[in-house]
Protein backbone atom coordinates (compact mmCIF):
# COMPACT_ATOMS: atom_id res chain seq x y z
CA UNK A 1 0.00 0.00 0.00
CA UNK A 2 1.06 3.30 -0.74
CA UNK A 3 0.99 6.04 1.65
CA UNK A 4 0.38 9.75 0.05
CA UNK A 5 2.07 12.55 1.73
CA UNK A 6 0.90 16.05 1.61
CA UNK A 7 2.41 18.71 -1.16
CA UNK A 8 4.38 20.78 1.24
CA UNK A 9 5.94 22.56 -1.87
CA UNK A 10 4.58 25.73 -1.24
CA UNK A 11 6.55 25.68 2.48
CA UNK A 12 10.01 25.53 0.67
CA UNK A 13 11.87 28.38 1.81
CA UNK A 14 13.47 30.23 -1.32
CA UNK A 15 16.30 32.36 -1.48
CA UNK A 16 15.69 35.20 -3.64
CA UNK A 17 14.06 35.72 -7.16
CA UNK A 18 17.01 35.96 -10.13
CA UNK A 19 15.62 37.41 -13.29
CA UNK A 20 18.17 36.49 -16.38
CA UNK A 21 16.92 36.07 -20.14
CA UNK A 22 18.02 32.67 -22.49
CA UNK A 23 18.16 33.33 -25.97
CA UNK A 24 16.03 36.50 -26.01
CA UNK A 25 13.40 35.08 -23.38
CA UNK A 26 13.15 35.74 -19.77
CA UNK A 27 14.12 32.94 -17.28
CA UNK A 28 13.42 33.01 -13.25
CA UNK A 29 15.48 31.53 -10.84
CA UNK A 30 16.67 31.68 -7.27
CA UNK A 31 19.95 32.76 -6.32
CA UNK A 32 22.61 29.84 -6.08
CA UNK A 33 21.26 28.30 -8.89
CA UNK A 34 23.29 27.18 -11.12
CA UNK A 35 22.05 28.18 -14.83
CA UNK A 36 21.30 24.11 -15.52
CA UNK A 37 19.19 24.14 -12.77
CA UNK A 38 17.18 27.49 -13.71
CA UNK A 39 17.37 26.50 -17.24
CA UNK A 40 15.95 23.41 -16.42
CA UNK A 41 13.24 23.91 -14.10
CA UNK A 42 12.14 26.65 -16.73
CA UNK A 43 11.54 24.36 -19.46
CA UNK A 44 14.67 24.82 -21.40
CA UNK A 45 16.28 21.44 -22.25
CA UNK A 46 17.92 22.39 -25.64
CA UNK A 47 21.01 24.55 -24.80
CA UNK A 48 23.46 23.65 -27.37
CA UNK A 49 23.93 22.11 -31.00
CA UNK A 50 25.53 19.05 -31.89
CA UNK A 51 28.45 20.25 -33.76
CA UNK A 52 28.77 17.64 -36.62
CA UNK A 53 24.81 16.82 -36.97
CA UNK A 54 23.03 19.90 -35.50
CA UNK A 55 21.41 17.77 -33.37
CA UNK A 56 19.86 19.12 -30.06
CA UNK A 57 21.74 19.01 -26.86
CA UNK A 58 21.27 19.73 -23.24
CA UNK A 59 22.11 19.00 -19.90
CA UNK A 60 23.41 15.34 -18.98
CA UNK A 61 25.71 14.42 -16.03
CA UNK A 62 25.09 17.99 -14.07
CA UNK A 63 27.96 18.14 -12.11
CA UNK A 64 30.80 19.34 -15.14
CA UNK A 65 31.97 16.34 -16.68
CA UNK A 66 30.85 15.85 -20.11
CA UNK A 67 30.07 19.32 -21.26
CA UNK A 68 26.66 18.76 -23.38
CA UNK A 69 25.21 21.57 -21.51
CA UNK A 70 27.48 24.65 -23.01
CA UNK A 71 26.06 27.95 -23.28
CA UNK A 72 27.22 31.40 -24.25
CA UNK A 73 27.76 34.25 -22.00
CA UNK A 74 29.05 37.60 -23.12
CA UNK A 75 30.86 35.59 -26.20
CA UNK A 76 32.45 33.02 -24.14
CA UNK A 77 31.63 29.11 -23.96
CA UNK A 78 30.87 28.20 -20.42
CA UNK A 79 29.09 24.83 -18.58
CA UNK A 80 25.55 25.54 -17.40
CA UNK A 81 25.79 23.56 -14.59
CA UNK A 82 28.78 25.17 -13.35
CA UNK A 83 28.03 28.85 -13.54
CA UNK A 84 25.53 30.56 -10.72
CA UNK A 85 23.16 32.88 -12.09
CA UNK A 86 23.11 36.64 -11.58
CA UNK A 87 20.63 39.39 -11.77
CA UNK A 88 20.19 40.37 -15.63
CA UNK A 89 22.65 37.84 -17.10
CA UNK A 90 22.34 37.47 -20.79
CA UNK A 91 22.84 33.99 -21.84
CA UNK A 92 22.47 32.15 -25.40
CA UNK A 93 22.45 29.01 -26.83
CA UNK A 94 25.70 27.77 -27.57
CA UNK A 95 26.30 26.53 -32.02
Amino acid sequence: MIRLVPNHASKIMRSASVAFTFDGQNVDGYEGDTLAAALLRGGHLHLRNAPDQGGERGAFCCMGLCQECAVRIDGQVVEACRTEITQGLTVERAG
